[in-house]
């Protein structure tokens, strides 16, 4: 981190005027025939009354374009402006992230003159909410109490093997003519479907998270039809998908440690003192006590910890955590651990399909373990460090090990081919982590990367960082992007702030959202995977 942070200091002070301009906005779409393919109809609402939406049709087996086909459900804010620059492809990642909210809240978020040149497309992708076929292995999968994921026996840990299984054996009875195509590659392809039914040569993307490796395999397969592409919290291409897995481990437990830290810091607001290892420590016995009595019936372990992780992708939601543990811990209330609960942890019918989707994508598109002992050697190894949520993660992952398709070779995204494409990374980022900018960034040789220092949430474009934004602008409007002259980093920007606790109106501070409404928004749609 010290020797990480030198560099970041010394980059940020070379990079002022220091720019690359990519092809001019006009240059886009100019004469490219309009297809009559996509019908937009009106859907939209109060917050976005411009909206419209389509959907188009795609093959299941993009080698056999004539066959079976799924449909792809659309929205768009239209351009407005006479300056075009085609369609803004925008996705929220996932794998299973529904993607139709994510037009509105970026047009609407960007400068409006810039959003005004582009059409702004959302989408669901195969499989995915309003898309057909839906997919939804095992409906309430995750409803309360679950089994503790850290097996404190064999018994434990069969129980819990069982039902990771159990769920890979229903995929595979329930889709076995549909999982063979859910994939990364496929859904790439998908792309490029939307982009023929647009009428436009080219497509220019923004996605956050997943919606980062997605981006990065449709310019690998497609590179002339990229034009602009913007990566925000970047997939480490190289650790598809196991090996992600793992360092996401080890991240999010320093990220709750920040949290703990945090709590620390403001003890005069939550009275759960003001050393980070004795607030750390309460955490993990209250996490032992719901183990013994589910609060409120519904909160056990596990659902604590589904609870808890938003925190490390999002801190604008540590003052409803902090609150809601002051309140476990100190008054013995489990109100406001059960509110927080069904706010950020319960799963509801999209959750499910969106597992199911996530887990369909990931176990397809790369090689897992298939002998057990090495994820449990691996999980008790990384749980030894990092306890906060190896084990979780692991679970949620292991229908990996039974799936019932057999896995594709990742897709190698290094490219030379593709216009200068402009990448965001926070350094303590836990979903995706810092390396993982990095090394995208190597691989897309003409890119840019503009790091947030010190920032540790997930999806740190159009989340209230005005210097952030500022080169997403620029780019989006002009092509722009930032050039270093050393290391790996083109541009720093200096972290957004944390969050203050909630006022207190009480003895005790009141749960509530942070004062952050375009964060919060923007994570509400991200979601708590990639």
């Amino acid at each position: 981190m010290t020797n990480r942070a030198g560099i970041l200091v010394a980059v940020g002070a070379t990079v002022a005027g220091l720019m690359t301009a990519a092809p001019s906005p006009a240059s886009a779409d100019s004469g490219a025939p309009r297809a009559a393919s996509l019908k937009w109809t009106d859907c939209g609402t109060e917050a976005h009354p411009t909206l419209q939406c389509a959907s188009v049709r795609s093959p299941l087996d993009h080698d056999d374009p004539s066959g079976r086909q799924v449909t792809l459900a659309l929205s768009r804010i239209p351009h407005t402006a006479k300056t075009f620059q085609g369609p803004l492809l925008v996705n929220p990642g996932g794998p299973g992230g529904s993607g139709l909210s994510m037009a509105g809240f970026v047009a609407a978020s960007l400068p409006e003159a810039v959003a005004a040149q582009y059409d702004v497309i959302g989408f669901d992708p195969r499989g995915v909410g309003r898309s057909r076929p839906a997919l939804d292995c095992v409906s309430k999968y995750f409803d309360p109490v679950r089994p503790d994921p850290v097996p404190r026996s064999v018994r434990d840990e069969q129980t819990n093997r069982e039902r990771a299984r159990g769920f890979a054996a229903a995929c595979g009875e329930k889709y076995p003519d549909l999982l063979p195509y859910m994939d990364t590659p496929s859904a790439a392809k998908d792309l490029d479907v939307i982009r023929r039914a647009t009428g436009s040569r080219q497509l220019n993307y923004f996605g956050y998270s997943y919606g980062t490796y997605l981006g990065a395999v449709y310019a690998k397969l497609f590179p002339e039809r990229v034009r602009r592409l913007v990566l925000d919290s970047n997939v480490n291409p190289d650790g598809v998908w196991y090996d992600d897995n793992l360092d996401q481990d080890y991240a999010f437990d320093t990220r709750h440690k920040a949290f703990a830290a945090w709590v620390a810091k403001h003890d005069a607001a939550y009275g759960l003192g003001g050393d980070p290892s004795k607030v750390e420590a309460a955490w993990y016995r209250m996490r032992d006590a719901v183990r013994e009595h589910p609060a409120g019936g519904k909160v056990g372990p596990g659902e604590l910890d589904d609870t808890f992780l938003p925190g490390g992708y999002y801190n604008g939601y540590w003052p409803t955590l902090a609150g809601a543990f002051a309140a476990y811990v100190n008054d013995k209330d489990v109100k406001p651990l059960v509110a927080a609960y069904e706010r950020f942890g319960a799963v509801d019918a999209a959750g499910d399909n969106g597992y199911t989707v996530y887990t369909a994508v990931q176990c397809r598109d790369a090689r897992w373990p298939r002998d057990w002992e090495a994820w449990r050697g691996d999980s008790w190894w990384a749980h030894a460090k990092a306890p906060f949520m190896t084990w979780g993660n692991t679970w949620y992952n292991a229908p990996c090990a039974d799936w019932p398709v057999e896995p594709l070779n990742p897709v190698r995204v290094s490219n030379r081919a593709v216009p200068p494409a402009l990448l965001f990374q926070a350094t303590d980022d836990a979903a995706t982590p810092y390396e993982g900018g990095v090394t995208l960034h190597r691989e897309l040789v003409n890119s840019s990367l503009v790091v947030e220092e010190g920032g540790g949430n997930h999806g740190v474009t159009l989340s209230g960082n005005a210097c952030l934004d500022r080169y997403l602008a620029d780019y989006l409007a002009e092509g722009t992007v930032p050039r270093g002259q050393h290391g790996d980093v083109d541009a720093v920007c200096a972290k957004t702030p944390d969050p203050e606790p909630a006022a207190a109106t009480s003895a005790r501070p009141a749960p509530r959202p942070d004062a952050n409404g375009r964060g919060n928004t923007l994570h509400r749609l991200l979601g708590f995977r990639r």
